[in-house]
């Protein structure tokens, strides 16, 4: 099959490379030349892991390529993916699609014969049928069908999620159109891996609900962690012992500072716009939301608490501070509300991210980078545990507490332990529901 990929951000960028080593043709297409460049080099301009060989690997078969010319890369594909942003406009809550309806009045003065346009962002429920509208008024010639195929990948871990799926989601209105995307994930069918085939609202409906309860559980989480704090309870026992439970699952029940990255703030917020819209409060989804944004002022007291209820002066060594690891994605990580009111709390704060820098430098003004934990918590007064990267989870823990001022440990990611903490020589350690 031939395939364009409209929009080479997080998700149509893993998908095209993807594509392409399922044996299709794909070209993908960004309006920004300075990308494309990078991308024809052979550079990725995303941190996830493993994307880089893939990519190049099928660069190099011929089935991958890379352009900014929309039309010539739409003329004679069989489908064509609109995989551009769709992020919170400001006001409302909901998402907004002025990228994907450019992209279609784009895609429609462009197609040629029948072609199946897949809308891979992730968008409220109707804007497929606006996508066609749209499509329709701009070339009422157009032989096409519009598909929805949402997208489920976890960053750092979306190649194996994109080859191994727990599903895969389709809503279609037509035979044919069921056909090409049949053909598309070919692959995926012959190893038996699920394909749920429904129409165009519920592919939309199901992205939101499973993205919202997923929230959901981490909330829940987090809520019971504090209340574990209260009574004396140890979250980390109780999520176990609920999560054995085979109708909850051991998934997403690890308490933290609270959800971040591109999907969750984001999905959470559209659903609860469109159950306003709709005159059906999503009163669930909306309190997960604001129970969220308290679970990261709950950790900025933990911080306070440990500095001796001031940050005027106190030198903060923090560690990670992307969304979660094995990612670059700095987008709603709870270390964007925490450090700023570190910094503005008069405290000298000392980061380190495996690769966090890029998009961290911009984001997090007034901040010190370190190469390392141990010169970041050089003479400080507090180390912070932020994300559970891999290079975190091994500390030399003697040696991190010998280099500080006053060796104490704000773990939020529970890592360690205030046993283990203490006996390396902390003076105190302070996890989340512990």
């Amino acid at each position: 099959m031939r395939i364009a990929m409209i929009g080479t951000g997080y998700v149509g960028l893993v998908s095209g490379v993807c594509f392409s080593d399922f044996g299709h043709d794909v070209i993908c297409v960004d309006k920004a030349a300075q990308k494309i460049e990078m991308l024809q080099a052979g550079k990725v301009p995303i941190y996830e892991p493993g994307l880089d060989a893939l990519m190049a690997k099928n660069v190099a078969s011929g089935r991958l390529s890379f352009t900014t010319d929309l039309t010539a890369a739409v003329d004679g594909a069989d489908a064509v993916f609109i995989a551009v942003g769709t992020p919170t406009r400001r006001g409302d809550g909901q998402a907004d699609l002025t990228y994907v309806m450019a992209a279609a009045e784009e895609i429609a003065q462009a197609v040629t014969g029948y072609t199946v346009i897949v809308t891979k962002s992730t968008v409220p429920v109707g804007t497929n049928r606006q996508v066609h509208a749209v499509v329709s008024g701009a070339n009422p010639s157009a032989d096409f069908d519009v598909a929805s195929n949402p997208e489920f990948l976890r960053e750092g871990a979306a190649i194996d999620d994109f080859m191994r799926p727990d599903r895969v989601v389709v809503g279609v209105e037509s035979e044919r159109a069921a056909e090409v995307m049949a053909e598309i994930y070919r692959p995926l069918y012959l190893r038996d891996f699920p394909i749920l085939t429904t129409d165009l609202e519920s592919a939309e409906m199901i992205k939101y609900a499973a993205n919202a309860f997923l929230a959901t559980k981490i909330t829940f989480i987090n809520e019971i962690a504090g209340l574990c704090e209260r009574v004396n309870a140890d979250v980390k026992e109780v999520a176990r012992g609920i999560g054995l439970d085979g109708r909850i699952g051991n998934k997403f029940l690890h308490a933290g500072p609270g959800y971040g990255g591109s999907c969750f703030p984001k999905d959470t917020a559209a659903l609860a716009r469109i159950g306003q819209e709709h005159a059906y409060p999503m009163q669930i989804t909306e309190t997960v939301i604001r129970v969220n944004d308290g679970v990261k002022k709950r950790m900025i007291e933990k911080i306070r608490d440990a500095c001796n209820d001031s940050f005027n002066q106190k030198t903060v060594a923090v560690l990670g501070v992307t969304f979660k690891p094995n990612t670059d994605d700095m987008r709603d990580a709870p270390s964007l509300a925490i450090i700023p009111a570190l910094i503005g709390g008069g405290a000298t704060v000392r980061v380190v991210d495996p690769q966090g820098r890029a998009e961290g430098e911009a984001l997090l003004p007034g901040v010190e980078w370190c190469d390392d934990p141990y010169s970041a918590a050089e003479g400080a007064d507090v180390v912070v545990l932020l994300t559970e990267w891999n290079e975190f989870r091994a500390l030399n823990l003697p040696e991190l507490a010998a280099a500080m001022k006053s060796p104490k440990m704000v773990d939020l990611r529970n890592i360690y332990s205030k046993r283990v903490a203490l006996k390396a020589g902390f003076q105190s350690y302070v996890g989340v529901g512990r």
